[in-house]
C-alpha cells in the first residue's frame, strides 16, 4: 500500500464517521496492512487533511477530521 492509497482510506473512512475511530478500528475495518502507524505519514495526514488525534478511553487515540481545516480544502 502506498502513501496515496492509505490517505484516501483513511480520509474517505473518517469523513463518514463523526465520532472518529481508533487505530484498531481503522485497520480492522480497512484491511490495513499495518500493526502501527507510520509516524511519519501520520503527520503528513495531520498536515494535509487536517488529523487531529484525541485522547479516548484507556490508553487509545480517536482519530478524527478537523472539520475546519477539511472545509478549506
Amino acid at each position: 500500500m502506498q502513501y496515496v492509497e492509505f490517505k484516501s482510506a483513511i480520509q474517505k473512512h473518517l469523513r463518514g464517521r463523526r465520532q472518529g475511530a481508533t487505530w484498531v478500528e481503522l485497520r480492522e475495518t480497512l484491511a490495513l496492512p499495518y500493526d502501527r502507524p507510520c509516524p511519519e505519514w501520520t503527520k503528513r495526514l495531520e498536515q494535509e487533511i487536517g488529523l487531529v488525534r484525541r485522547k479516548g478511553a484507556g490508553r487509545a487515540l480517536v482519530w478524527g477530521l478537523d472539520r475546519a481545516a477539511e472545509k478549506n480544502q
